[in-house]
């Protein structure tokens, strides 16, 4: 063999990954509001593109004999997105996407109605404010100042009071003074160091801090765990004294700080409305009352194009106007997509609209795209970050993914061919664990029992691990925490 230079023709077939395919791509995972500013930014950068008015509401019928939307282009069509789509996610594991029936969450009411974010001072300027009136040395309201800037949400003082000593060059006594200053200040219970004492300080303003009560302060773990006995020995009370002790610490606020500056939750605004129709069965349409309207300027394409006499002026106005082309296309690509996956989605979970979540069936994101000709990971991203509402609230669009376990046909389900979603089980569950007496908890071998004769089969681990993942203590947990309510 030997070794020289050489030149080799090879011929092979690859995918190619565009801009504007990656765009688009880009776009399907992006929420309405998320997509508003991308859309502002890109208004901004190329002056063809004008953001105009809101655009009127698109309806689409959930109807599997509904027209399916026209193919935006051979190179912005779904095809190719759905190539593109499979690229990125060549090196990823392809297997069966994780449900995430546990993910979506309801608001009850109106969209629009209960969202309005708060305003008003942060605890730290409302602890200002009242420091400016407190009474000592200099450096102690200087300590007092930077206990009150390391104090987190819920009002607790986290650093340990002799590193604050230490970190400021001050004297312990001089520390404890100013916290002494910061947790006289109002909302009572600031600058507790922890749970006990923040609690100790309200009751000690309310006059209600007596030897007892510190003792039961003290022991907090016997209080959680429900060990009246143990708290009764200890402190040496009556049944009726215990109750009303722990009916004066449920009294106080564990997180006093959070009643000032909270800082909002982001609304949630929801990209896709689905409403009843008595005609066509259901309405599913986009949101467009947050997406402003994109549209290509031509009139001012033809303005400018003239005075474009050298070729570089000239190229650069013909590649604006094939990006605000691109942008639209792949736009109106993104909304015709989501409709699609939306109204195959209500389709299959149509007995969760008319009943609620017990008649959710299992769903994978696989059988959706087989359904609408998408690929999987194009359903994946057209569900990411997306919410739909309806008169049951505000759901994520991954809600509606469940997975299955098995039913010997006694539920309220119809036509699942002997299958329940998660939720509906977690559901099942709940309604049990809500409708146990005091004295009739029930064990998971008896919530086995219980739901069997609904119809699930289910094992008592599947049961313990919906339980847990619906936020439902054991047995023995909800044993102790009826005692304890029965002794409050």
């Amino acid at each position: 063999m030997t070794l020289a230079p050489r030149l080799d023709l090879r011929q092979s077939q690859s995918l190619v990954m565009t801009p504007q395919l990656k765009q688009a791509i880009g776009l399907l995972q992006l929420s309405n509001l998320e997509l508003e500013a991308v859309l502002m930014d890109a208004a901004s950068a190329n002056p063809l593109l004008r953001v105009s008015g809101q655009e009127g509401e698109k309806e689409a019928k959930a109807d599997p004999k509904a027209e399916e939307p026209a193919e935006a282009g051979s190179a912005d069509g779904e095809s190719a997105l759905d190539i593109s789509a499979e690229l990125i996610d060549r090196d990823r594991d392809t297997g069966d996407f994780p449900d995430f029936g546990s993910t979506g969450g309801g608001f009850d009411g109106e969209f629009g109605n209960d969202f309005a974010p708060g305003g008003g001072p942060t605890l730290s300027e409302h602890l200002h404010d009242q420091l400016c009136m407190a009474h000592g040395t200099p450096v102690q309201l200087f300590i007092a100042r930077q206990i009150i800037g390391r104090l987190d949400e819920a009002g607790y003082l986290t650093v340990p009071l002799e590193e604050l000593a230490n970190d400021l060059g001050v004297s312990v006594d001089d520390a404890e003074a100013a916290l002494r200053m910061v947790q006289s200040l109002e909302p009572t219970g600031v600058g507790a160091r922890d749970l006990a004492e923040c609690i100790s300080l309200q009751l000690a303003e309310r006059d209600r801090l007596d030897p007892c009560i510190s003792l039961m302060l003290n022991n907090l773990d016997l209080l959680a765990r429900g060990n009246l006995a143990q708290l009764k020995r200890m402190c040496r009370a009556s049944d009726e004294d215990i109750a009303e002790m722990i009916a004066d610490i449920r009294s106080c606020d564990p997180r006093p700080g959070h009643v000032f500056g909270v800082e909002p939750p982001p609304p949630v605004v929801p990209d896709v409305l689905v409403r009843a129709d008595g005609v066509a069965g259901w309405l599913v349409s986009l949101n467009r009352e947050n997406l402003p309207r994109l549209v290509v300027d031509r009139a001012y394409h033809a303005r400018v194009s003239p005075s474009c006499r050298d070729k570089a002026a000239s190229s650069w106005l013909g590649e604006q106007l094939a990006d605000a082309n691109r942008l639209v296309r792949a736009l109106d690509q993104r909304q015709r997509t989501i409709l699609t996956v939306a109204r195959e989605i209500v389709k299959r979970q149509e007995g969760f609209f008319l009943r609620g979540v017990s008649a959710l069936v299992p769903l994978t994101r696989r059988e959706v795209a087989e359904a609408t000709q998408l690929h999987e990971s194009t359903v994946s991203r057209v569900t990411a970050n997306k919410f739909l509402h309806c008169t049951r609230g505000c759901f994520e669009l991954r809600f509606f993914f469940a997975s299955g376990v098995s039913a010997s046909g006694g539920g309220e389900q119809e036509g699942d061919q002997g299958a329940a979603s998660a939720e509906a089980v977690k559901a099942a569950i709940r309604a049990l664990i809500d409708a146990e007496p005091a004295d009739g908890i029930l064990s998971d071998d008896a919530l086995v029992t219980e739901l069997k004769k609904q119809g699930y089969e289910i094992a008592r681990r599947t049961v313990a691990k919906y339980r847990e993942a619906a936020g439902l203590g054991s047995s023995v947990q909800r044993r102790r925490q009826k005692a304890l309510a029965r002794a409050g």
